[in-house]
């Protein structure tokens, strides 16, 4: 994958037409680039209101299980759009042109230099912040259909036997802990922020913003998200290399659930 658009030659597949030529332009108009960041938020709330919380709450599990599902059943066909994408760029599943930043400009000790400190960047002040979720959530949030998960990651697993806890953590760790933050940085860096460049410094920060929002079944987060956020675009945005972003993001999420998951196991918590 690179930053180009494969030129069209003779017996390849014609340039895309239509939506995906939309999609793929090199600049999304501000109301575009909104509703792609949006729209996943609220289709992954439906989800779970609709499907997945009976579902869970039906079979004994955890909301948290409930909240995993609902992002797979939106995040899955997102990922399969941009390979669709591709094969409608390339004419065949490539996610050349689709994703931008994925070029590698930086050196692999580079990229170990700056996403070591923001991932514990992440780590921290995620953890720091959790009073002022719980401020917000205790203050401004308790009305949500969704409310009884709480204000904190810990309240939606709470209620459950720990055998439970311990196995919705363990299926959980392929899925909220790597996969999906995965995808959520290859749509939200490198498919939509690239395509907003055009708004110089203003395209990180929109980026943070709208992806912080985005959250919407946890909407008490969005002022500590974009504290502890916006440091990952801002570098993806500057030194071009989305492998910045998925080593804060990925290695935040992956390492938190795989913690949780050894407290429960050694009976530490």
């Amino acid at each position: 994958m690179n930053d180009t658009q494969k030129p069209t030659t003779a017996g390849e597949s014609p340039p895309p037409y239509g939506m995906a030529r939309r999609l793929l332009a090199d600049r999304h108009s501000l109301p575009l680039s909104i509703a792609l960041h949006l729209v996943p938020g609220a289709l992954i709330v439906a989800a779970y209101l609709l499907i997945t919380e009976p579902f869970v709450l039906a079979n004994g599990y955890p909301v948290f299980l409930g909240w995993a599902i609902a992002l797979c059943l939106v995040l899955g066909p997102l990922m399969a759009g941009l390979y669709w994408l591709g094969y409608k760029n390339n004419g065949r599943f490539s996610l050349r042109g689709v994703l931008h930043y994925t070029g590698k400009p930086l050196s692999r000790g580079k990229v170990a230099a700056l996403a070591i400190p923001l991932f514990l960047w992440m780590m921290v002040l995620s953890i720091a912040l959790i009073p002022l979720d719980n401020f917000l959530f205790d203050h401004f949030f308790t009305w949500l259909p969704f409310a009884d998960a709480g204000g904190s990651a810990t309240t939606y697993l709470a209620g459950n036997d720990r055998s439970v806890i311990l196995g919705t953590l363990a299926i959980c760790l392929p899925l909220t802990g790597i996969s999906l933050p995965l995808i959520e940085e290859f749509y939200f860096r490198g498919f939509l922020m690239p395509r907003i460049a055009h708004l110089g410094t203003g395209a990180p920060i929109l980026s943070t913003v709208l992806f912080s929002l985005y959250h919407f079944w946890a909407p008490w987060t969005f002022v500590s998200k974009l504290i502890f956020f916006f440091p990952g675009p801002w570098f993806v945005w500057k030194k071009k290399d989305i492998r910045l972003s998925i080593g804060m993001h990925v290695g935040s999420t992956a390492i938190s659930t795989a913690g949780g998951i050894l407290a429960l196991a050694l009976n530490l918590v």
